[in-house]
């Protein structure tokens, strides 16, 4: 009678063990399945907190729902890649992550986005110049613009949460100082300041003059939330009403 050797293939991970004649043998443990296991539900765990959130989440928030032996960058970069290409993406803002409407498609959800009030073109100036100058005083704003700033134009950036407060300058009357918000960044698509375009991107777009003059410079925005001359708010500063000129902008 002729013997036929069949050989079964597993997914499980042989190891060495000792038995009590003391020679090694093979066994099998079923770990490669686990991991596997276990590294697809940290996805499915994060995809769904992502889905849920009514706002970006930062990094340490995911970690605090994730098991402690999930990688979450590997995490990220699998959900990246999963999403490429499709109708939603992964993205990074404000330091933050979030699941949002790929740009190609972003026209689709013209008519349900909220119409957000439009500015004026003074109240962009001012944002404009608070994002490249920041943290900077209202006297600043009005140097670099050459007209004052009239009543209500920062209330305005305050309100939408696109300003916030800083700290106070190191000189007379201790002005306050304003640099943009995380909503800022979020709003316009930004992971931080620094991906604001440069001289060149807004000749190219057309929002600069081509004919500036040659030693014409234009400020490298950070977001560090004092100046090497600024003070941190202090508990009476959880309400600041600085007297602004009643004067028209223009």
């Amino acid at each position: 009678m002729k013997t036929v050797k069949k050989t079964i293939k597993t997914d499980i991970k042989p190891s060495e063990v000792e038995t009590d004649d003391s020679r090694a043998v093979t066994v099998l443990h079923p770990v490669t399945a686990q991991s596997i296991d276990d590294a697809v539900q940290h996805k499915r765990i994060l995809e769904a907190l992502l889905f849920a959130a009514a706002e970006p989440l930062d990094e340490e928030s995911l970690r605090n729902r994730l098991p402690n032996d999930a990688d979450l960058p590997a995490i990220l970069q699998q959900l990246i890649e999963d999403y490429s290409g499709r109708g939603v993406s992964v993205v990074r803002v404000a330091g933050k992550w979030a699941l949002r409407t790929a740009e190609d498609l972003r026209f689709l959800m013209q008519r349900e986005a909220i119409e957000q009030k439009r500015l004026s073109k003074a109240a962009l100036e001012t944002l404009a110049i608070i994002a490249y100058h920041q943290p900077a005083t209202r006297a600043e704003i009005e140097a670099v613009r050459g007209v004052s700033i009239s009543k209500g134009t920062l209330d305005v950036l305050l309100e939408m949460g696109w300003i916030r407060l800083r700290g106070r300058r190191r000189s007379p009357g201790r002005p306050v100082t304003y640099g943009t918000t995380d909503h800022f960044l979020n709003h316009f698509g930004l992971d931080s300041i620094g991906e604001l375009p440069g001289l060149a991107e807004l000749k190219g777009a057309g929002l600069l003059d081509g004919n500036l003059p040659p030693d014409f410079e234009m400020p490298v925005p950070n977001d560090d939330l004092l100046g090497p001359e600024d003070d941190p708010l202090g508990d009476e500063d959880d309400y600041v009403s600085e007297p602004l000129l009643d004067l028209d902008d223009s």
